[in-house]
């Protein structure tokens, strides 16, 4: 990750590689309820203590506003998004199930040799990702999640699903919060992945269709399993 303080330094470093360290470092924070729920986010006060102006703290907290994970309020400035509600939980569940199995039958049916490879790739990088109980040690993990999810919603071709998949996945690492806990279902999720690639693979839509929702299903009920009673 680079360090801002090079720029003060003397150290050439472009904007964008300095907002995306920003954004990474205060993701971490959101993650590991280092910032917690209903907090306000004071942009000069992470400037101060990243070493940065409050300008890529800007810029990060509207990228976070994206991911639902903070909110901005009016005339008030960026608060901490409350942690999901079962009932959040279960909308963003239905809306999952709503969208992710059309674009599996989608993707199998439109799906290049180059996607496919690269869905490979995402499940062997779920496979060999950290699963540690800290932001930084399952950040990897999440990243492969989401890059699959994200590679078959492309493949399908459609802009429109596209763009609602977009929306929804920006709340998948807020809903990690929702139980309080890290990366608790990994083998059964690596195994629900390959079931989907596979189907992808012999290129049954059906079947494509069929295991995506059985993924998002056993992923809404391991979640609402490992949560807190409210």
């Amino acid at each position: 990750m680079p360090d801002p303080s090079a720029a003060r330094a003397g150290f050439p470093v472009s904007r964008q590689v300095l907002a995306d360290h920003v954004y990474e470092a205060l993701l971490e924070w959101l993650m590991d309820g280092r910032l917690e729920p209903g907090a306000a986010v004071s942009i000069d006060g992470m400037a101060r203590e990243l070493d940065v102006s409050p300008t890529p703290v800007r810029e990060a907290l509207a990228r976070l506003e994206h991911t639902g994970m903070v909110r901005r309020v009016a005339l008030k400035g960026y608060r901490v998004a409350p942690v999901f509600t079962r009932e959040d939980f279960a909308e963003l569940m239905e809306a999952r199930l709503s969208i992710e199995p059309v674009n599996a039958r989608l993707a199998c049916a439109r799906m290049t040799a180059e996607g496919l490879e690269s869905l490979k790739q995402a499940v062997e990088d779920l496979r060999n990702a950290p699963r540690g109980g800290s932001f930084a040690e399952y950040r990897s993990y999440l990243e492969a999640d989401e890059r699959f999810h994200q590679i078959i919603a492309a493949q399908a071709k459609n802009q429109f699903l596209l763009t609602a998949y977009n929306t929804l996945g920006g709340q998948i690492q807020r809903f990690r919060l929702f139980g309080g806990v890290g990366i608790t279902d990994a083998e059964q999720a690596i195994a629900e992945h390959q079931a989907v690639l596979d189907a992808l693979a012999s290129g049954d839509p059906e079947k494509a269709a069929a295991m995506m929702t059985e993924h998002v299903q056993k992923v809404r009920g391991r979640a609402m399993a490992d949560a807190p009673a409210e």
